[in-house]
């Protein structure tokens, strides 16, 4: 996937936690061996080329084909799995193997807390300590090295925080609508909601269609709020979003 993954486990015997992140490593190289649009042998390339169908892939692939078509239904095509005419899932690959290895390590015993951070984006499940919930920090686009917010999952189980922008990798986010780099008024977007499967593509989209379109969209979804930071340093934000501050 082209990234860094980091994982924070709190609890749990040590022997089962240490076979659980392998497993949770396992699994992240399994994905990129899979869905790589890099890789000429992955499924994914094979079924572009048209080699293989749907049926005779893993059936993860059938899953994320599935998240991918509902999150271009529910974006009204703002997020998209196809990149120059050609199956490119890796706008959802990313988030929802993370927010899966973070669900493998939560299921074993003793286990209270768990944060997977994929490349800045994290799934967080449970707590890190009693009294004490996990907090992410967001990086400010303008000013590197500072915070625009600092995130809190106080009073949730779970919670997801995805950073969608140029600050980092430049003008990669293709508008799907003319197939070239998305030109907004935007430099972020960070969406927090409870599964990073969908934080991550909400972000994606919501950069794709600019502040004013995206801010109202991202009002109506539910569980959802979001950060955006323009390059005029305008920061405009959710509704709900303060509650999730601290």
């Amino acid at each position: 996937m082209g990234t860094v993954f980091s994982f924070d486990v709190r609890g749990g015997p040590p022997q089962a936690v240490r076979a659980a992140l392998d497993a949770a490593v396992g699994s992240l190289h399994r994905v990129n061996e899979v869905f790589s649009t890099y890789r000429e042998d992955s499924q994914v390339s094979r079924m572009a080329r048209g080699e293989l169908t749907v049926g005779e892939c893993d059936p993860e692939v059938a899953e994320v084909l599935e998240l991918g078509a509902e999150a271009e239904r529910a974006s009204d095509g703002w997020f998209s799995m196809r990149y120059e005419g050609r199956l490119d899932p890796t706008g959802i690959v990313k988030g929802w193997a993370t927010e899966r290895a973070a669900r493998l390590l939560s299921g074993v015993p003793g286990v209270s807390g768990v944060s997977v951070n994929g490349g800045g984006d994290v799934q967080l499940l449970g707590v890190p300590g009693a009294e004490r919930p996990w907090r992410v920090g967001v990086s400010d686009p303008l000013r590197p090295g500072g915070l625009a917010a600092v995130v809190s999952a106080a009073g949730a189980d779970e919670l997801a925080v995805a950073t969608s922008g140029t600050a980092e990798r430049g003008a990669h986010i293709v508008d799907p609508r003319t197939g070239r780099s998305a030109v907004t008024d935007l430099v972020a977007v960070t969406v927090v909601a409870p599964r990073l499967t969908w934080a991550d593509c909400w972000a994606t989209a919501a950069f794709a269609m600019g502040s004013r379109e995206a801010l109202a969209w991202l009002e109506s979804l539910p569980d959802v709020e979001a950060l955006l930071i323009t390059a005029g340093d305008e920061v405009r934000c959710t509704g709900g979003l303060a509650r999730r501050l601290g």
